[in-house]
Parts: C-alpha cells; sequence; structure tokens
C-alpha cells in the first residue's frame, strides 16, 4: 500500500453530485424486483415454486438482455436508451401485476416476467460508465469502484425490507407498482443528466466504423466467469441462510445472518477503496479471489448460529475486494465506447449466477442433507477461481484477440481519421 485516498476527493469530482443522486434513486428499484415478485405471486398461486420460477425468468432474462442494452448505450449514449428502457419497463411490470392479480394463465406470467426482466435498466453501470470518463487514469478509479459496490449494497439492503414492508403493510401488489413508479422517476431524472454521460464518438461520412462486442476481449470473459462464482455466493447464501435459520428453530435470524454478511461486504469496499495499492489489480484478483473461495468453502461446515455468522462475516468481507478489483480492472482492458456494455456483462453475471445458485441451493436443500445449499458458494467459487488462475495473463491491459472497435477510413483525396469508442 503506498497511501490512502479519502472518499472526500473521489465525491469532490466536478459534477459527480449530478449523476450520484438521481442514480440512486434510479437504481434503488432494481433491489426491489426480485421479492416484489416473489410476494406477488405467491399470494396470487400459494406457491412459493411458482412465485420463485417467475423471478428466476425475470434474472435470467435480465442477464442475458442487459449486456446489449449496454452496447446500444455506448453506441448511441445512455439517455438514447434508458428514457424508452424505463417506460417499457414501467409498462411491463404494471403488466406482470395486472394479470397475476387477475389469475392470467401461469404461461403469461413468465412472459411478461420475460419482457420486465430485459428492460430492467442498468443504471449502475452507467454510473460506473460515468465515474470512468470523469477520472481516466486517476488514482480514483478503485475508490470509485468501492464507492459504487457499497452503493450497491445499500441498495440491495434498503431495496427488499422497502418492497417486503409495502406487500405485507399495504398491499402485495404494492411492492411491484412501486418499482415501476420509482424506476420511471428515477430513471428519467438521472437520464435528463446529459452533461456527464460519456460521449459517443460521431463517424464522418469518410468513415466506416466497425464495432466488436465487449466479449471479444479475452479479459473481459475471464471476468464474466468471476463475477459468476459471486453471483453464486450471493445466491447460495440467499437460500441456505432462510433454510438455516429454518431448520435451526429461528426464521427470524435470517435477516440478521444475511445483514452480517452485507455488513462484512460493506465495510472490506469501504476500506479497499479507501486505499492507494502498490499490488497490481491483476495480482489483487487473484490474491482476493483465493480468499473468497477459502472462505466460501467453510460454510457448509458451520453447525451453529455464531460459527456460520462469523464464516458468513468473512465471505462478505472477501467478496467486496473481489468485486471491486474486478471493476477497475474493465478500465484497462476496453476501450472507453465498449465500458458500459462490459460494465452490464459484468452485472448480468452476478445476476446469472445468483439465479442458477438460488435454484440449485434449493434443490440441494431439499433432497440431501440440511446445509448442503453451502456447496453452492464452494463449488461456484472454486470453479472460477480455478478458470482465473489459468487465464489470469489475459486480464493484462492489451492482452486482446482482436481490437474492440475500429475505423476504415475512405475518400478522396484526403481520409479523416475517427476516433471509435
Amino acid at each position: 500500500m503506498a497511501s490512502t485516498v479519502t472518499y472526500g476527493q473521489l465525491l469532490r469530482t466536478p459534477g459527480a453530485w449530478t449523476f450520484l443522486l438521481p442514480g440512486f434513486a434510479a437504481r434503488q428499484p432494481f433491489a426491489m424486483l426480485t421479492i416484489s415478485i416473489v410476494l406477488l405471486v405467491q399470494h396470487t398461486t400459494g406457491s412459493y415454486g411458482t412465485a420463485g420460477a417467475v423471478a428466476a425468468v425475470t434474472g435470467v432474462s435480465l442477464a442475458l438482455c442487459a449486456p446489449y442494452g449496454g452496447r446500444l448505450a455506448d453506441r448511441h449514449g445512455q439517455r438514447a436508451v434508458l428514457v424508452p428502457g424505463v417506460i417499457l419497463h414501467a409498462l411491463a411490470g404494471l403488466t406482470l401485476t395486472a394479470l397475476a392479480l387477475t389469475g392470467a394463465p401461469l404461461w403469461t406470467l413468465f412472459a411478461a416476467a420475460v419482457l420486465t426482466g430485459a428492460t430492467t435498466p442498468q443504471v449502475g453501470p452507467m454510473v460506473r460508465a460515468r465515474w470512468a470518463a470523469k477520472l481516466q487514469d486517476s488514482p480514483l478509479m478503485p475508490t470509485a469502484a468501492a464507492f459504487e459496490s457499497v452503493t450497491d449494497e445499500l441498495t440491495f439492503v434498503f431495496g427488499p425490507l422497502l418492497a417486503t414492508a409495502l406487500c405485507t403493510a399495504f398491499d402485495p401488489a404494492a411492492g411491484l407498482v412501486t418499482e415501476a413508479a420509482l424506476t420511471l422517476l428515477g430513471g428519467l431524472l438521472f437520464a435528463a443528466q446529459k452533461s456527464t454521460q460519456p460521449r459517443v464518438a460521431a463517424a464522418g461520412p469518410h468513415a466506416r466504423v466497425e464495432r466488436v462486442s465487449a466479449l471479444r476481449v479475452p479479459g473481459v470473459r475471464v471476468l464474466i466467469a468471476a463475477f459468476l462464482g459471486i453471483g453464486a455466493v450471493f445466491g447460495g447464501m440467499q437460500v441456505s441462510l432462510a433454510a438455516f435459520s429454518e431448520y435451526s428453530g429461528n426464521p427470524g435470524l435470517n435477516g440478521v445472518l444475511y445483514g452480517v454478511f452485507a455488513a462484512g461486504n460493506m465495510l472490506s469496499g469501504l476500506v479497499c477503496g479507501a486505499v492507494a495499492w502498490r499490488m497490481t489489480p491483476q495480482r489483487r484478483l487473484v490474491v482476493g479471489y483465493t480468499a473468497l473461495a477459502v472462505t466460501a468453502s467453510g460454510l457448509w461446515t458451520a453447525q451453529s448460529v455464531l460459527t456460520l455468522a462469523g464464516l458468513g462475516l468473512l465471505v462478505g468481507m472477501c467478496v467486496a475486494p473481489a468485486l471491486i478489483t474486478g471493476y477497475t480492472l474493465v478500465d484497462g482492458l476496453v476501450p472507453a465506447g465498449a465500458r458500459t456494455e462490459t460494465f452490464t456483462w459484468l452485472t448480468g453475471s452476478v445476476a446469472l449466477g445468483q439465479a442458477a445458485a438460488v435454484t440449485v441451493a434449493g434443490k440441494l436443500e431439499d433432497s440431501l442433507w440440511d446445509g448442503a445449499g453451502f456447496l453452492v458458494p464452494m463449488g461456484g467459487t472454486l470453479l472460477a477461481l480455478a478458470t482465473l488462475l489459468a487465464l489470469r495473463s489475459r486480464l493484462a491491459p492489451g492482452a486482446t484477440s482482436r481490437p474492440a472497435s475500429r475505423t476504415v477510413t475512405r475518400g478522396v483525396g484526403h481520409r479523416v481519421p475517427v476516433t471509435v469508442d
């Protein structure tokens, strides 16, 4: 460690508050979506299995479609994608609500869930892209990544609590209706901040632009594998902690145990972002991910609440550094014009890993012994770590199979060079 940097320095970045506050408001509904769907569909169908399936379809649709929205934002600007996106998402969420309340056939719920997930606005990646555009190669970039990680954790602490309170105190549909309304309002406010959105390079009349997906960058594919493992931790912990609390006779402990896990994540994220590291981010990711895999591998051995709380705290403390370092690596791996797409691939990978882990962990808890669901975080992180170790050389800046984008100039008498992001 060379020195420390402060969050005060980060927040004094010119123009930062103009997108931070609307961005926080716009990303809050994202954390309400899954639990709102589960509570509504369970109420109308009487089945947690059906509710979980509808929510899982939403998550998979989100994970698969979000990167394409990010690519469009890189090409045409965030505002051009976000405005129609939030309108479509609000309509899709309200449609899903109406179908559930009217007892529509199950296939219609799945169809609405696909559209709801596909149109979920990726405000978090857009905020990260704005930080990257503002800070460029500044040493504050890891601090910005840490700040965003902590912000994500805060939204996933308060979002589910708000959705649950609305669904239980007012109406089972209140959570999803509020999610749609907040998405529309917050998204439009965020989209209105045009001065801070990353620039879109304009192609001149003499240029033919070839744009290639961020997936063509080998290092991005390695990060996707790492983030799938992190999603396995989140999904496996959610199901397994609930099951552990249930069979231990203290179902109310679920929130406490998950809160301890989230607290470890937030605290280590704050510390990680306040340090100017001498160690390269590539090495930090390997070291941090090894620690995550080791701690996650011990979860299934816990036999008491205190042991599980301690292990959960350690796992949470290892998650944030891996996430932060992964996001920090993006700046050196992809050009500016592909960052939003890259961030959405990583966020979508966490969501996809989480959706798969919820399903697998639930089946393990039902068919094997109590606590078998904790094998999912272990398996997911060990597989991801093996991939990371085998392919870590691809995380070096410039380690690409071909350029992420290029410009071909043409014309008679003169050529106009155009920068393509």
